[in-house]
C-alpha cells in the first residue's frame, strides 16, 4: 500500500513540474513568470517583515511600559 502511495504522489509530482515547466504559445512558462516576479515578491516580503517587527516591537514595549 505504501508503494502505491509513493507512486501516485511521485506522479503528481512528475505531472506538476512538467505543467510548471510547459511553454505556452508566447514562448513562456510558468515558472519563468515566477522566476521573473521573485525579486519583486522579496522585497515586498522584507517590507511587510520589518513592518511586522516593528509592530510586535511596539506593543512590547507598550506592555512593559504599562507593566510599571
Amino acid at each position: 500500500m505504501k508503494l502505491l502511495t509513493l507512486m501516485i504522489a511521485s506522479a503528481a509530482v512528475a505531472y506538476g513540474i512538467s505543467y510548471v515547466t510547459r511553454k505556452r504559445e508566447d514562448g513562456t512558462s510558468i515558472m519563468d513568470d515566477l522566476t521573473n516576479k521573485a525579486p519583486e515578491w522579496m522585497e515586498k516580503g522584507k517590507q511587510y517583515a520589518t513592518q511586522t517587527v516593528n509592530q510586535v516591537t511596539d506593543n512590547i514595549n507598550k506592555f512593559n511600559k504599562d507593566r510599571q
